[in-house]
């Protein structure tokens, strides 16, 4: 079975309590994520800020750590994909930060997962007969 550190994503967006929270909506639109871990500076993690802590928030000198979500659900780099997903979807959340002992590692999406669906889709139509392929969804309809 797949493991978390085979597709979490790695190269990570953080901040620190410190920051404002209009640069953190600034570096989440640059870098088009809805999730930043906030680490101490040790790279620890202390915190999570999504896009939705965001747009509830009036940003005008707020700093992140007022807003910042303390309690968090975590998953360690050697978790299977299917625990990850599992807790995603009984907490309704969008992200885990992924961690080795204490240290932030990474961060595992619904995003992640999306992208996953899709690769195994595409690897079930390689496989498949021409004829499922060749499948026109204009055919289909939704009666009840």
């Amino acid at each position: 079975m797949l493991s978390i550190r085979e597709i979490m994503t790695t190269d990570l967006f953080t901040l620190e309590a410190s920051a404002t929270l209009a640069g953190a909506e600034q570096r989440m639109k640059t870098h088009r994520v809805r999730h930043i871990p906030i680490i101490d500076v040790e790279k620890r993690l202390i915190g999570l800020i999504t896009q939705r802590d965001i747009l509830a928030a009036d940003k005008t000198g707020i700093f992140v750590s007022d807003v910042m979500r303390r309690d968090l659900y975590t998953i360690s780099q050697t978790a299977d994909m299917r625990a990850a997903a599992l807790m995603l979807q009984k907490h309704k959340i969008g992200s885990l930060p992924v961690l080795q002992g204490e240290k932030l590692v990474g961060i595992i999406t619904d995003s992640d997962y999306v992208g996953l669906a899709i690769n195994l889709l595409e690897q079930m139509e390689a496989i498949e007969p021409d004829d499922v392929n060749d499948y026109d969804a204009a055919d289909a309809t939704d009666e009840v």
